[in-house]
């Protein structure tokens, strides 16, 4: 049974090891291939700072006492957007994938924006290889593709389709 939690500063070393494992193996979440230990660290460190003023919600899902999977709620948006949140590093573990961890993961994720009143979630996810049917199936609604957006972990350009999901007001 896979446990979601609120992540801390404490989770920082099985959350680099996670985003390493993730580029290593070609997933977009804004790193290239090698990532450093220091440079996952320091995201993570940063991320978790960000949290700690309430700007954003790490959350994890757990296999036992394993973390099997991450996602970022952003919560820091402009002053007319206080309406809406972003979904943001959506990593799940290679050994752990299929088993639904991403998809309650995103569930948790949108019962604690209705929660802090956020009634709109964007986010995106590259064309080659994203996560985009999973996305469509917890019902996000595809905006767009902006074509060459980022670079890909290993090299090459890829686009990038962006989602956004009306929760109901809590």
């Amino acid at each position: 049974m896979t446990r979601i939690t609120i992540l801390d500063a404490s989770h920082r070393d099985a959350l680099s090891d996670l985003l390493i494992e993730a580029v290593t193996s070609g997933a977009s979440v804004s790193f290239m291939h090698p990532i450093s230990r220091e440079k996952a660290d320091g995201f993570w460190d940063k991320a978790l700072a960000a949290a700690s003023r309430d700007e954003r919600v790490l959350l994890g899902a757990f296999d036992g006492e394993a973390l099997v999977g991450t996602v970022t709620l952003l919560l820091d948006c402009a002053d007319n957007q206080p309406h809406r949140a972003e979904i943001a590093k959506m990593i799940t573990r290679i050994s752990h994938r299929g088993r639904g961890i991403a998809t309650a993961l995103l569930r948790e994720a949108e019962r604690l924006a209705s929660e802090r009143s956020r009634t709109l979630l964007v986010l995106d996810t590259a064309t080659d290889g994203g996560a985009a049917p999973l996305y469509e199936r917890v019902g996000f609604n595809l905006a767009g593709i902006i074509p060459d957006y980022a670079y890909k972990p290993h090299g090459g350009l890829s686009g990038t389709a962006i989602y956004w999901k009306a929760l109901a007001p809590d």
